[in-house]
């Protein structure tokens, strides 16, 4: 014990301040450093570039020179070299003082070699694409005005019907001009047809699990499918969705590229970050080059496990922090990132998350959006410190609001429903979410992240399916406890069984009861004070045929459908119609808690509806004042609404800023299980 502290004291001690940890290239030298403090001895190990040579070549490529790092203040190891070191690769090799040595990966690397055995040097203004240098990031005056679409980089394209090339890639996104027989948008035309701001990616950092060797194979293994919350290498993009994982230039080429599409077309992207956990624990680089540091640790020495995963990363230590904030500010510099969803970020105490928004805020950019899951998976040592609901008031950064989730959906897996699933008594929480959740937990809506489903758990359609008791008459997949499907050999056959959309009638798509319910809740989404999120694919309806937790389940169940693009137009349309309404209409995007509590007004609550008022003038808006009725109930209902005349420009399916008809008497009819919303300028 006395050892520990001892050992806890010396690191705490050696903290280092500088920005220039890994590699440091100039034009004819190259610097490395690297924090070790407990380390009596640390050398270099360099290798020669890969040449993807013949197989007599490669022994060559296999040799290293082995070379002594001095020790530095605070813990640093140096070694400068003379000379133009562009595609070697390169390992650390500390010696402890109980003499156990090990080889570990840089932990700063900004290149590797495939499935990221060793860092690679490189220069990374010969990885810019064409036109990086003017490349803008789109701007956002205030996180209210974001439209945020959750999308897995190979779902997005890997299926046939996309008409996609470089399918399941990062440059799948810069393929334009795409459209199916019918003359709809795909692809990244889509995206821009549906009004979204800001695609939020799936993990894009180098991610332990899947085979970058063997991914571009059968597509129905699903060995070379995963979320990719696994990390590897932090400051690598991830090498299995680039078109050549082994060649250390061209993930970093493509992903910028895939970067440029976006902006191009005005789009933000937000990275979602694991900095909660690693894959491996003993064989992290973090645990080789200091051991005991980077993890937290129980009383009696074990890892502790609030991820759920294994382990979790020690956060509040200095050093921690720092390879954080460091990594962030990487992406967004370097890589013009827009933005960072943290995963299991109540385990990221509130310290380090309160420095990373007042940093990237002032010395980066405004724009750059930060929010996360205010939770960890299982309890953690770090106690009062985790990010929590409420943590975040007056930081510069949002959370879940998994209270709104549940009040509009119910449970996430079960039959337990919400409001728009047909649930009584609901109506006072969802005017709590309705109004950024001023009356909940935040100083004001731009600290809310507004949504009903994600990649995890069911998604919407399958979510409501299943409050409907119709899971099995649409034949959904079932698995056992041993983790096999129920009364199928393989996904693949479950999927073919499946009848998603069984009780659709293609003529009336928006008379549908299931349909119905899922534009509801997402309408309430969208219409709701604080920062909408949508999962990639609900505008098509998208199923994963029951499954709720398709993170290894390949491409058969994650894989978007473009086809269902022209099955299901009217369900795309009508949320293009609510995105447009929402980024043409400043009422939706008050800024503050006061102008909320000034100017959005109840007119009516209870029974399965919900009617308010929004004072447009207020928020100058073109429109002076504009209504908005929920109602879940399965009828349609009069509701007294203030004199004037009124235009309506949502109702029955159909939803935009163009006037439906009007009504004049004070009295509107809506329709059952519906948005209704409408304005007057009278």
């Amino acid at each position: 014990m006395i050892e520990e502290n001892k050992q806890e004291m010396l690191i705490s001690e050696d903290t280092y301040e500088g920005r220039d940890l890994g590699v440091t290239l100039e034009a004819q030298a190259c610097r490395f450093k690297v924090w070790s403090p407990l380390a009596v001895q640390m050398e270099l190990l360099l290798y020669p570039p890969l040449t993807g040579g013949t197989p007599e070549e490669e022994p060559n490529q296999r040799k290293q020179q082995a070379l002594p790092m001095q020790k530095k203040e605070q813990g640093v190891w140096v070694l400068e070299l003379e000379g133009d070191l562009s595609s070697y690769r390169y390992m650390y090799k500390p010696t402890f003082e109980d003499g156990h040595s090990t080889h570990a990966v840089d932990p700063y690397a900004r290149a590797v070699t495939m499935n990221g055995e060793m860092g690679v040097i490189v220069r990374l203004e010969q990885t810019h694409p064409k036109g990086w240098s003017e490349d803008i990031r789109p701007e956002l005056t205030s996180p209210v005005d974001a439209v945020l679409y959750e999308l897995h980089v190979r779902d997005f394209s890997i299926h046939p019907s996309s008409g996609i090339t470089n399918k399941g890639k990062y440059m799948a996104f810069t393929e334009t001009g795409l459209r199916d027989s019918e003359g709809n948008t795909l692809g990244i035309d889509h995206l821009v047809e549906l009004g979204i701001t800001h695609v939020h990616l799936l993990p894009v950092f180098d991610f332990a699990t899947v085979d970058e060797s063997r991914v571009d194979g059968d597509t129905s293994d699903a060995s070379n499918y995963n979320w990719g919350y696994d990390p590897l290498h932090y400051n690598v993009p991830e090498g299995s969705y680039a078109s050549r994982a082994n060649d250390p230039e061209t993930r970093i080429r493509e992903f910028k590229s895939m970067v440029l599409a976006l902006h191009n077309k005005g789009i933000g992207v937000i990275m979602d970050v694991v900095y909660n956990h690693t894959f491996d624990t003993a064989g992290s680089s973090f645990e080789k080059l200091v051991p005991g540091y980077y993890y937290r640790q129980n009383a009696d020495g074990t890892y502790s496990n609030g991820s759920g995963t294994g382990n979790e990363v020690a956060t509040e230590r200095t050093m921690v922090r720092k390879f954080i904030i460091d990594s962030v500010r990487y992406w967004a510099e370097e890589y013009h990132v827009d933005g960072f969803r943290f995963d299991l970020m109540g385990l990221i105490d509130t310290t380090t998350m309160k420095q990373l928004a007042a940093e990237l805020h002032t010395e980066v950019s405004p724009s750059i959006l930060l929010y996360g899951e205010p939770w960890g998976a299982l309890d953690s040592p770090l106690g009062d410190n985790m990010t929590l609901k409420g943590t975040q008031r007056g930081t510069g950064f949002a959370v879940f609001n998994d209270n709104f989730r549940g009040v509009i959906k119910g449970d996430s897996d079960g039959v337990g429903s919400g409001f728009a699933t047909g649930a009584d008594g609901k109506e006072d929480e969802l005017w709590t979410g309705v109004r950024g959740a001023i009356q909940d937990f935040t100083d004001g809506p731009s600290e809310t992240i507004n949504y009903v489903t994600v990649h995890d758990n069911l998604n919407l359609w399958d979510k409501v399916a299943r409050t409907q008791g119709i899971h099995d008459t649409l034949n959904f997949l079932t698995y056992d406890e041993d983790g096999s499907i129920r009364g199928c050999q393989s996904v693949e056959e479950a999927v073919e069984k499946a009848k998603p959309y069984l009780q659709i009638d293609p003529e009336h798509i928006l008379e549908n009861e299931t349909v119905r319910r899922c534009l509801l809740a997402n309408g309430i989404v969208l219409t709701s004070q604080g920062i909408p999120l949508i999962a990639a694919g609900d505008e098509l309806l998208r199923s994963k045929y029951g499954d709720a937790n398709s993170h290894q389940s390949g491409d058969v169940v994650n894989a978007i459908h473009w086809e269902q693009k022209q099955l299901f137009k009217p369900v795309f349309d009508y949320y293009r119609g609510l995105i447009r309404l929402r980024r043409e209409h400043p009422a939706f995007r008050l800024r503050t808690r006061e102008e909320i509590e000034k100017h959005v007004r109840l007119i009516e609550k209870g029974n399965g509806l919900l009617a308010y008022e929004l004072n447009g003038t207020a928020a100058r808006d073109s429109w002076e004042r504009i209504v908005v009725i929920y109602n879940a109930a399965k009828e349609n209902r009069d509701i007294s609404v203030p004199t004037g005349t009124w235009n309506v420009i949502v109702e029955k399916g159909q939803a935009g800023v163009d006037t439906i008809r009007t009504i004049q008497d004070g009295k509107v009819n809506v329709n059952a299980i519906s948005l209704t919303v409408m304005y007057s300028n009278s």
